[in-house]
């Protein structure tokens, strides 16, 4: 099942990108095909990011996070500046910053920066990706896709893996502090 929710999300990202494309008008059909290619062939920013150990909180619902490390293997910075997964209608990157002498979750202003040849730690207590709403229960081992968009419109893909996770009680719940009291 996952493989193909993998090619579901490839293929709708391929086709989007190509009728994006073909809606461009232009008086050079040929330089409205080489938009086309482009647009479904990775970029090099995506074609340069890798992540190690990906994982996700086990949940029965509600809220949960993805954690691992992102790697550019490239000479340019490369930008997360959003995310999707199908467990969840609503993705988003954040930070935990303090806040009245408490650590608070807030979405992260200007996405995850991973420097050139460098690579940025999503981690509990930290930078994550933050599900909210989530749509079915994450058990330990469960393959969860995940879809980053990148500054200049790449996309990345991967797969964590669920993993139970008790750590220091983080609630996931935006405006909270880290201990679960309100902010």
């Amino acid at each position: 099942m996952f493989s193909r929710v993998i090619l579901a999300v490839v293929s709708v990202a391929a086709l989007a990108g190509t009728a994006a494309c073909g809606s461009q008008e232009t008086a050079d059909p040929t330089s409205s095909q080489a938009a086309a290619t482009s647009a479904a062939e990775p970029s090099a920013a995506s074609a340069a990011l890798t992540i190690t150990d990906p994982w996700i909180k086990t949940t029965k619902k509600g809220m949960t996070a993805a954690f691992g490390t992102l790697v550019n293997n490239s000479g340019k910075a490369v930008t997360v500046v959003s995310g999707s997964s199908p467990l969840s209608p609503k993705v988003e990157l954040h930070e935990v910053v303090e806040s009245k002498g408490k650590m608070v979750m807030q979405p992260k202003k200007g996405g995850f920066v991973i420097p050139a040849n460098g690579s940025h730690v999503l981690k509990p207590g930290g930078d994550h990706i933050m599900l909210m709403g989530v749509t079915e229960e994450v058990k330990p081992g469960a393959e969860v896709s995940f879809t980053l968009v990148l500054d200049g419109g790449g996309t990345f893909a991967f797969t964590a893996m669920g993993k139970d996770f008790a750590g220091a009680k983080e609630n996931y719940q935006p405006g909270m502090d880290m201990s679960g009291s309100d902010g």
